[in-house]
């Protein structure tokens, strides 16, 4: 079995995309996922429940357990954590996954709107985490990975989606400060990626078809996630972009992850404008604090 063979992972969303791509990729290695998400039934614009996504993960190599939760409401966390490590026995990995995307400038942006994003991505990570801190703390290899972005200050980042850059770049500080606050015993780290993933937002909220055939796959996010959590506990308080922990790792073709082979790729948000492509990066994998 892999690295994370009999580890368990908590993770919040994942019934698709690139949550569910990370799922694999661990289940492959052996670990044991909880996925914790709301959807139960199929929706035409988003394929995958939380059913669909635990076969998918059992027939990846590890075992599932879908959970219904809404990661806003912390008794129905507490009470996902409790199922998971009632039946695997405790939570090594927590994977904040679960977002909630929307952008618009000041003006276009609805107060409700605005709590739905602040209360998804970055209260909901704590809450989350917060909630499996218990577990973490009696597992010998307690890992925190979370999907959001470098901590890259210019205000290009903020102009055009306050809300929403707000709401993800929360995440990035609430898991830096973890990355402190438990150095030695829990390993925090962020991961992006450089460029835009095909994934139900990109197809029905960002770009479209054209976006899509200018993506990766969710499969890059995967690999670089299970390679960041079997990593040594010393390897935490990173801001990473999935092809460089993959370039560090010893993958050269990073064409394989491209849904338009050969294509010109987009860019995603947020990420430093001076990152260097993997070949230039000489075991670069990302930014700790203080950087840029």
């Amino acid at each position: 079995m892999g690295a994370l063979s009999g580890r368990t992972v908590f993770m919040s969303g994942g019934s698709r995309g690139i949550g569910l791509a990370i799922a694999k990729a661990c289940a492959a290695q052996g670990a044991n996922v909880a996925i914790a998400a709301k959807t139960a039934e199929p929706n035409p614009k988003l394929p995958g429940t939380v059913y669909t996504a635990a076969e998918e993960i059992e027939a990846a190599g590890g075992k599932a357990l879908p959970l219904i939760c809404d990661i806003r409401d912390e008794a129905q966390v507490l009470d996902a954590v409790e199922k998971t490590a009632s039946a695997f026995g405790g939570i090594d990995i927590v994977v904040n996954n679960a977002s909630a995307i929307q952008l618009t400038n000041t003006e276009m942006t609805e107060v409700k709107r605005y709590d739905l994003m602040t209360g998804i991505n970055s209260r909901g990570t704590f809450v989350v985490t917060r909630s499996c801190l218990p577990h973490l703390k009696k597992s010998d290899h307690a890992r925190i990975l979370t999907l959001s972005p470098p901590l890259d200050f210019n205000p290009i980042w903020f102009r055009g989606h306050a809300a929403y850059s707000l709401a993800k770049y929360g995440m990035s500080i609430l898991t830096m400060a973890w990355s402190e606050e438990f150095k030695g015993r829990i390993a925090a780290n962020c991961l992006w990626p450089r460029t835009t993933i095909d994934t139900a937002a990109v197809r029905n909220l960002l770009g479209g078809e054209k976006m899509a055939s200018e993506s990766r796959t969710p499969q890059i996010m995967g690999d670089a996630a299970a390679a960041m959590l079997a990593k040594p506990v010393d390897f935490t308080g990173w801001c990473c972009l999935d092809d460089l922990v993959l370039a560090a790792e010893g993958v050269t073709d990073f064409d394989k992850y491209a849904v338009t082979p050969g294509a010109k790729l987009q860019l995603d948000f947020f990420f430093p404008h001076d990152a260097p492509a993997p070949h230039e990066a000489n075991g670069m994998v990302g930014w700790r604090w203080p950087h840029l």
